[in-house]
This record gives structure tokens, sequence and C-alpha cells, in this order.
């Protein structure tokens, strides 16, 4: 990319968060921008992220794909300091896609806080390049507490669940 073209791709990233936009798509010849923005309140991945990437980017930047190919570097994640903390188990995402909790829209959640679950069995579901991968509990125990929203964009080695071992 140009360092025009990153400048405007800043421009516009900007122009798309004061107008609260959550998609937008860009085709420039040989050139193809899609930018999903999660919602303010779903989780630490968005719009300061992709421009700090971006940022980082420009110097260096000689090939052609897009910013959106590549991934965000995850945030890290704060831990909240309580002596049960040390005993859960932290169910992680495998992969980088969108983080759904039921089957289907309107549909009961695979799991809830306080339920019991078997090591194997499906607690979410993440889309990912229009697949629905079910992931399983990689551990028994109970749900203690689900670290992520429905519809959120998740990173690989992002935490989804607290499970409390059996």
């Amino acid at each position: 990319m140009k360092q025009q073209d990153i400048d405007d791709l800043r421009q516009l990233i900007e122009f798309l968060k004061q107008h609260g936009v959550a998609e937008f798509d860009v085709d420039r010849g040989d050139l193809k921008i899609r930018l999903k923005f999660n919602p303010p309140d779903s989780g630490p991945a968005g719009l300061h992220e992709l421009a700090g990437l971006l940022r980082s980017a420009a110097p260096a930047s000689t090939g052609r794909s897009s910013p959106s190919a590549r991934a965000a570097p995850a945030a890290p994640t704060t831990e909240e300091s309580s002596g049960t903390e040390q005993e859960l188990h932290i169910v992680k995402s495998p992969i980088v896609g969108t983080f759904y909790g039921s089957p289907s829209p309107g549909a009961e959640q695979f799991v809830s806080p306080g339920d019991h679950v078997q090591k194997g069995q499906v607690i979410c579901i993440v889309e990912a390049m229009k697949l629905m991968n079910e992931i399983e509990s990689d551990a028994s125990g109970e749900i203690v507490r689900c670290l992520v929203t429905n519809g959120q964009a998740i990173e690989f080695g992002q935490p989804l669940y607290e499970i409390r071992p059996a």
C-alpha cells in the first residue's frame, strides 16, 4: 500500500467511527478492503487496534494484502484477584472468528453459569469464514462465567469461559 492509501484509510476509519458504521467494503482495482467493526461494548478488539495496526504496518508495507486480512494483536486480559481465581480452568478459543453462545438466534444457550459440562461437550460456536465451528469444552466441571458476548469478534487463544474443575 502506498502511504497516501494508508492515510486515506486512517481518515476513513475515523469517519466510520464518528458515524457508528458497522461494516464497510471498498474495492479499488487490486486493493480490496472489508472493515467490520465491533459494537463499542463487545470487547477489546476494535477501531483503535485497527488504526494502531495500520500505523505500525505503514513503513514496512510492501505487499498487496489488505489490512482486513491481517490479524490484530490480541489485547491483554486482566484477571480479577480472588482466592478461587487460581482454581479455575480457562477455555480459550482455538480459532479467530465470531462467538455465538447458542446454535441459532433466539435458541437457548449451550451453557450458562452454574451448568455442569463434560470434557468434549459443545459449549459454543465460533463462526470463521462463513463456517460454524462447534467448540467443545476441554475440561469437565461447572461453568463459572462466560467472558465474551454473543456476536463478539474473538481472537485465537482468547479466553471464552471459566470452568471450576470437577
